[in-house]
């Protein structure tokens, strides 16, 4: 085999991503700003109450910051996989040869800030088998899958 016939054969990340905490959300994250910044204040003038205030907004942000940093999509020239967790592990990969579906779905201000939810689907299951809500550039996931599917001839 040749190198290049060995270079062609390795799987190539084409896309990796985490979704996005301000752009897939940007109210909640703004009200969360404001509780947190609410808290500080009401902090020095209402001690107790204030900083209860503060403390819930920080969990709330560490919760947001935790889930969104443990799911990661992963495409490559040969599937795409999501990955979920950071100390243990689910992972869900899909070959592009196995791809039938693959839906964009966007709200008003996710379109806006060009974020939305990937869902990819399969011949083999009656179900979505990939869903990520909030992946920053949505479109170009769905392209760059169905490069890959034009390469393999199962388009």
């Amino acid at each position: 085999m040749s190198t290049q016939e060995a270079n062609s054969a390795e799987e190539v990340e084409l896309f990796r991503e985490h979704p996005a905490m301000f752009k897939n959300q940007p109210a909640g994250f703004v009200l969360n700003s404001l509780l947190l910044i609410g808290g500080v204040v009401g902090g020095v003038m209402y001690p107790p109450w204030g900083f209860i205030a503060t403390g819930i907004a920080l969990i709330v942000f560490a919760q947001w910051w935790l889930k969104t940093k443990s799911t990661t999509i992963i495409v490559t020239n040969e599937g795409t996989t999501i990955e979920r967790g950071l100390l243990s592990k689910s992972t869900n990969e899909l070959w592009h040869s196995d791809v039938r579906n693959v839906q964009i779905q966007q709200s008003f201000f996710q379109r806006i800030m060009n974020v939305g939810t990937v869902n990819i689907s399969s011949g083999g299951q009656a179900d979505i088998e990939i869903t990520v809500n909030g992946i920053p550039n949505p479109h170009d996931v769905h392209k760059i899958i169905e490069e890959q599917r034009r390469r393999l001839g199962t388009v």
